[in-house]
């Protein structure tokens, strides 16, 4: 089971902490990754693009002109596409992205995730993280005493002040442990976990 180092907010070690082989140490497979945060992508479209067709557009009624002896095309509605101000052929029309992944899969792929960080040395585990007032100074200076920039943090539970306080600063999420997932997780370059979410975030987890 790896063994990681345990934090304070200044960066020194305090203690050590061993985490569980079946969340944090499984083969990462891109696949799934990908499946899943496609998933989350799609879940997190608006669908709110809409044309109007030719029997919404204003218009139509009578025909603009008579069917023949013109010399002109034939035509019966002025909301026909092929005029201005015509309406939209197969336009989009609000509709729901969303669609799911089963429960095994979107955990499997947050193991993954977590796996990744790991492997790749960019997790960091602090034993405590809380912030006495919203001060996004303050905050500046503890990533800066920690090293770290683009990160997300995960926390046992939420915390306002620590959110509030890092929420102008750009590539730096705060979340409580019950709303990591894996889009938030990869596009971050490091992961910083409170220490006692690990346990929760262990149960969770476990198949």
């Amino acid at each position: 089971m790896p063994v990681l180092d345990v934090y304070n907010m200044q960066k020194e070690k305090v203690s050590e902490i061993t985490l569980n082989d079946v969340v944090f140490s499984v083969p990462v497979r891109e696949d799934v990754l990908h499946e899943v945060v496609t998933m989350q992508l799609a879940k997190r479209r608006a669908g709110t693009a809409s044309t109007k067709s030719r029997s919404e557009v204003s218009g139509g009624g009578s025909k603009p002109w008579r069917q023949k002896g013109t010399g002109r095309a034939r035509s019966g509605s002025n909301t026909s596409p092929l005029w201005r101000r015509g309406g939209a052929v197969f336009g989009p029309k609000p509709r729901d992205y969303s669609y799911k992944v089963p429960r095994k899969v979107r955990k499997l792929a947050l193991r993954m995730a977590l796996s990744a960080k790991l492997r790749d040395s960019q997790i960091l585990i602090v034993d405590d993280f809380t912030l006495n007032e919203i001060k996004t100074k303050k905050f500046i200076q503890t990533m800066n005493n920690l090293g770290v920039k683009n990160v997300l943090i995960v926390m046992s539970e939420r915390q306002k002040t620590l959110e509030k306080s890092a929420r102008n600063i750009p590539y730096i999420d705060v979340l409580p442990y019950t709303d990591i997932n894996v889009h938030d997780i990869l596009i971050h370059n490091n992961l910083i976990l409170h220490r006692d979410c690990i346990p929760k975030i262990e149960e969770f987890l476990l198949p």
